[in-house]
């Protein structure tokens, strides 16, 4: 069986000191490098946002980052503005060593919705090209690792199960953010697709 292991957003603004930090965001690269060497394949996903990007708390006057609003594709957090588009705060932590990756894949370039999925958009329907990469390869297992735990990479590992991937979250080369409980529920859907939690 061939696996792969798809790393999620390891960005300078998810790490501390960037926007939208998660705590502890860059201890975690050392043991993702590492974790590389056992895996036949290695995709790395990068948040890449327009300006202007509408999950962005900045384009909806009167509203705070960290709300809740209504989108057509369903409720929306707005975020503060985060990895733009060819902007420090987008690019790769400088400690992630990107030389091993396989496959980049960008996602939340659509000015118009969100992509927390490396499989799917916010809709769940617009698919990013990701699983037909993996299909072509013969991959069927994934190991997902990254940041955050509770969002990007819960949504990854969550439509992996539904494609039919064999999914597990290494828990330890992840850290979340928890809004509002978020990481309790991100661990109980996970536990109930099905998706392994090592």
């Amino acid at each position: 069986m061939s696996h792969a292991l798809i790393i999620i957003d390891l960005q300078n603004d998810f790490c501390p000191g960037g926007t939208l930090a998660v705590t502890e965001g860059d201890q975690i690269i050392a043991g993702i490098n590492a974790q590389m060497a056992e895996a036949a394949a290695v995709v790395l996903t990068q948040d890449w946002h327009p300006h202007d990007h509408s999950s962005f708390a900045s384009q909806h006057p009167g509203l705070d980052p960290y709300a809740l609003t209504d989108m057509p594709y369903g409720p929306q957090v707005l975020w503060p503005d985060h990895c733009v588009q060819g902007a420090h705060g987008a690019a790769f932590h400088p400690d992630l060593d990107t030389t091993r990756a396989d496959l980049i894949l960008r996602k939340g370039f659509r000015r118009e919705i969100d992509s927390y999925s490396a499989f799917f958009e916010n809709d769940q329907i617009t698919p990013t090209g990701l699983e037909g990469y993996l299909r072509n390869r013969g991959i069927t297992q994934l190991d997902f690792a990254g940041l955050a735990t509770d969002f990007c990479v819960a949504w990854s590992a969550l439509d992996a199960a539904r494609l039919g991937f064999q999914a597990r979250v290494l828990t330890e080369l992840c850290r979340g953010i928890d809004l509002d409980g978020s990481m309790a529920k991100a661990l109980a859907d996970l536990r109930a697709a099905g998706v392994d939690l090592v």
